[in-house]
């Protein structure tokens, strides 16, 4: 597996997304940003081609599968081969289950769920010299916490998910795993993080003190997908500050 193939992230222009793109872009890495917000994307594909990174991009709406199918082949034809695949779609929805209508629900599957699910059937069949692949869950996956019931419900899926396909997969030097955050201050969290109570509230929940920043995140998907880590699959990275295993008091 090269430094020369193509990693592939979709959900680019969120927090995480591009603090990723950034990173791999400083190591030289050949880059298919995918996203749903065409301005946005543009926006960043210019910024790492001004850095003289190998860098295209593509509008893509990853709950359709034939766009994600198209996406794979899109960055075949641009780099030849793909070694990393990111998924980095998602949503918090923070409702108790009765008050969470069946549109809510359904959403928050197909943003978190089903986009990993046609990342991977897309990715497996694009990785023709093995690669890694990685899927983004969450702490409320691995631990109950109060309102999280759509969400810890997706993300737990992710982990089913991934589980599954590492052991399809590995045979043909597929690595697939995932990482679970806490709290992270990104644009999708900035009803959480930008309310001083709810902010107070989260981060005396993480023992380590502090909610997560894009770059704790970056630096756990990069050494996943970085090709001296070839001997790690099925493994859900905790992220989170300690949250899901550790009780500091």
């Amino acid at each position: 597996m090269s430094n020369n193939a193509a990693v592939v992230i979709v959900g680019a222009t969120g927090g995480i997304g591009q603090e990723l793109a950034r990173g791999l872009a400083r190591s030289g890495r050949p880059l298919m940003l995918a996203a749903r917000n065409s301005e946005k994307l543009t926006t960043l594909t210019s910024e790492l081609r001004a850095l003289g990174s190998p860098c295209e991009e593509r509008v893509t709406n990853a709950r359709e599968a034939a766009e994600v199918d198209a996406l794979l082949d899109s960055a075949r034809e641009a780099f030849g081969s793909v070694s990393g695949v990111v998924n980095l779609c998602g949503s918090i929805l923070l409702k108790p289950a009765h008050l969470t209508s069946d549109n809510e629900f359904a959403d928050t599957i197909a943003l978190n769920l089903t986009t990993a699910f046609n990342l991977l059937r897309a990715s497996v069949k694009a990785m023709t010299e093995g690669g890694s692949i990685v899927l983004m869950s969450s702490v409320a996956a691995r631990i109950g916490l109060a309102n999280h019931e759509a969400i810890a419900a997706a993300k737990a899926g992710v982990i089913g998910l991934m589980i599954s396909a590492a052991a399809t997969y590995a045979n043909r030097n597929i690595r697939v795993n995932a990482v679970a955050p806490g709290l992270v201050r990104t644009p999708l969290a900035a009803r959480i993080t930008s309310n001083e109570l709810a902010l107070k509230a989260s981060t005396s929940m993480h023992p380590l003190g502090r909610i997560g920043e894009p770059a704790d995140i970056v630096a756990a998907i990069m050494w996943l997908l970085d090709p001296q880590t070839t001997w790690v699959t099925g493994q859900t990275i905790s992220v989170d500050g300690g949250l899901s295993t550790v009780r500091s008091k």
